[in-house]
């Protein structure tokens, strides 16, 4: 190539590297102001698919300076069919991934900011989607990051689908004895008490919501099962409200002498 070839390459090399940077930051800025009304699945993860694809755009164009797509990548590959095999095994899990995350990205059995139970037991607050994985905020900064392809397979459980709000199960267990009725009233109204719970089962008139009831559930070996519903605004982490719960009704138990029983062991010496 001639001396002024190659400076004009240059030039229109870091035009085009410019312009990359340019159309990646004008695209986060329209979606940022997109997410501020609402922060859709499908819209985060195609916010991530149109920086790649800007990206991909931009390095062909740059590449096409120096001599054409098509020369260089028959150089890289120099048609040897290993390399070739390689690649293409090597981007399986890559494609499967943004196949995957396409399909859940359409087809939302979760939002951002749901929580939701797979059946590997992993529970969390869905906190990003990304071309290759779903990422969950289990506890404080603790994070799960699962590939597209894997959740897409799972059975999950959404404890907040179709609704704004989030929700909890709560189990509650208490002994033989107890007043079942006196122990699900004393649940209910520690669980209202919480400044954050909120009335979140739909009324069976259709007018309003109100606190979900309390269930008698099981006998196990030990005590008796209740269990409930505690839904909570989509701004308070869950960690937050389980915690207050759990606090709530342990300290309304101990004021109402509802006795919380636990396993232990007797030990006989025959001495």
């Amino acid at each position: 190539m001639e001396r002024e070839d190659i400076i004009l390459g240059l030039i229109v090399s870091a035009v085009f590297v410019g312009l990359i940077f340019l159309l990646l930051r004008i695209n986060k800025h329209i979606f940022k102001k997109i997410h501020e009304r609402r922060k859709e699945l499908q819209l985060v993860f195609f916010e991530k698919v149109s920086s790649v694809v800007i990206i991909i755009v931009g390095v062909i164009l740059t590449i096409s300076v120096w001599g054409g797509f098509n020369s260089l990548w028959k150089t890289l590959v120099g048609g040897t069919a290993v390399i070739s095999a390689v690649v293409a095994f090597a981007a399986q899990d890559v494609i499967k991934d943004i196949l995957a995350g396409l399909m859940i990205s359409v087809n939302k059995p979760f939002e951002i900011g749901n929580r939701i139970e797979l059946e590997d037991g992993t529970v969390g607050v869905v906190k990003d989607i990304t071309m290759r994985h779903v990422v969950l905020l289990k506890l404080d900064t603790v994070h799960a990051i699962i590939p597209n392809s894997k959740l897409n397979a799972m059975s999950i459980i959404n404890y907040s689908y179709m609704t704004k709000m989030k929700s909890a199960r709560f189990d509650f267990h208490v002994a033989y004895d107890t007043d079942m009725k006196k122990a699900m009233e004393v649940t209910l109204d520690a669980i209202k008490s919480s400044k954050y719970s909120i009335p979140g089962k739909k009324k069976k008139d259709g007018k309003g919501s109100d606190y979900a009831p309390i269930y008698f559930m099981a006998f196990e070996d030990s005590s008796l099962k209740l269990t409930t519903t505690v839904y909570y605004g989509s701004e308070t982490a869950s960690e937050v409200v389980i915690s207050d719960i759990n606090m709530r009704v342990n300290e309304a138990y101990r004021e109402n002498g509802i006795e919380v029983p636990y396993k232990y062991v007797n030990v006989i010496d025959h001495k």
